[in-house]
């Protein structure tokens, strides 16, 4: 980084002090917070006897329900003890205390790691999460156990933790994941949420394919409106990307049509593009490792089939079959096929610690004379915040 090379030995010093200083305050929070968890869950513990305590002493004549209201009370007082304790909200100390004990009691590895220093707090949240599904004692350790491996290496982001962690939870997963996304499209919905200020949210729930190529569409056809910088000088238009795609999204869904943005009718034509890593045996419909959309979110093979035979072409990706590094790519300036590759290889910015899609910005990790020349493995994705040199 360039920027680096400016610094003068004594600044040089001093960054990397308060980098280590920085480090190690981080690792007390998060030992702290495991501290805090493992009290949390003693206290989610207390609350269950309490109220088994209480429900065993509701008269046997009574309905059911009396039994079950005695454990909710129960657990309500402990939380509002803690609530009042902390100035904070009984319902929030409740959720708190049952995901404190879940982690303590399904991933122990995973919150001892977490308060020997080993797991950071953000990992061990990406951790738990993935493998909350894990219903198999056994494969919740062998997966809590490979995951607190996994995090011994420097640079890993809670965001890369997790899509790690989803790849080896989902080759734990009794049920395939095609069986399971069966019965999850049942639950696909959509909801508003009301917000201050007179505004509110509009969410949907629904196959991973669909949504991120929605969402590919809108960031396309809101890339093209900030291109035409001339168009949006004369209308006053200062938006940025994030409030164009929400107003288009709004015209879409209200007008059928971007209309508020294209009297040309060009912005219509705009489609949505995702990227599917697919190996082999899914493709055959063969039990194995599962597509991947955009490297990190698993879809069933049903859908991958679908998508890779309607694709307009392919790219054969050759893979290691230990390690899954990207070895060599069948299809420089960048040209469509190299940023396919690129997307194929990196899946993220392959700045340290970034955990978001490249985009469509490149670069190139050494200068080369002729750039029809450059070697794929010199060039990289990035994200637009990414320093480059």
């Amino acid at each position: 980084m360039k920027v680096l090379v400016e610094l003068s030995d004594e600044q040089v010093g001093v960054l990397g002090a308060v980098t280590g200083m920085l480090v190690d305050v981080d690792r007390t929070i998060s030992q702290l917070l495991a501290v805090k968890e493992g009290l949390l869950a003693v206290g989610a513990r207390l609350s269950f006897e309490i109220g088994a305590d209480a429900a065993a002493a509701v008269d046997p004549g009574l309905p059911d329900s009396y039994a079950g209201d005695a454990m909710d009370l129960a657990a309500r007082a402990v939380a509002a003890e803690f609530a009042v304790a902390l100035q904070s909200s009984d319902r929030s100390i409740q959720r708190r205390m049952a995901d404190a004990d879940a982690k303590v009691t399904l991933f122990p590895a995973v919150w001892r790691a977490q308060g020997a220093g080993v797991v950071t707090a953000g990992q061990a949240r990406a951790i738990v999460d993935a493998g909350a599904h894990l219903d198999d004692e056994s494969d919740r350790d062998g997966y809590a156990e490979e995951m607190v491996g996994l995090v011994q290496v420097p640079g890993l982001s809670p965001s890369r933790v997790g899509r790690a962690a989803r790849r080896a939870a989902e080759r734990r997963r009794p049920r395939s994941l095609e069986d399971r996304h069966r019965g999850a499209r049942r639950a696909r919905r959509i909801w508003v949420k009301d917000r201050a200020d007179g505004m509110a949210e509009f969410s949907v729930l629904g196959p991973a394919a669909l949504i991120h190529g929605a969402s590919d569409r809108l960031t396309a056809m809101g890339l093209g409106i900030l291109s035409d910088a001339t168009a949006r000088r004369e209308a006053g238009d200062d938006r940025c990307l994030d409030e164009i795609r929400a107003d288009l999204a709004l015209d879409l869904l209200l007008t059928g049509a971007p209309a508020g943005h294209d009297p040309d009718g060009l912005l219509a034509g705009v489609t949505g593009a995702v990227s599917v890593t697919i190996p082999v045996t899914a493709l055959l419909g063969v039990t194995g490792p599962c597509a991947e959309l955009d490297g990190s979110t698993p879809i069933d093979g049903a859908t991958a089939r679908r998508l890779a035979a309607d694709a307009p072409g392919w790219d054969r990706v050759l893979t290691h079959p230990i390690t899954g590094a990207v070895l060599a790519v069948d299809r420089y300036r960048p040209s469509a096929e190299l940023r396919r590759w690129l997307r194929a290889r990196d899946q993220r910015c392959r700045f340290p610690d970034a955990g978001t899609s490249p985009g469509t910005a490149t670069s190139t990790t050494r200068p080369m004379r002729r750039e029809a020349a450059r070697p794929m493995r010199t060039t990289w994705a990035r994200c637009a915040g990414a320093i480059t040199s």
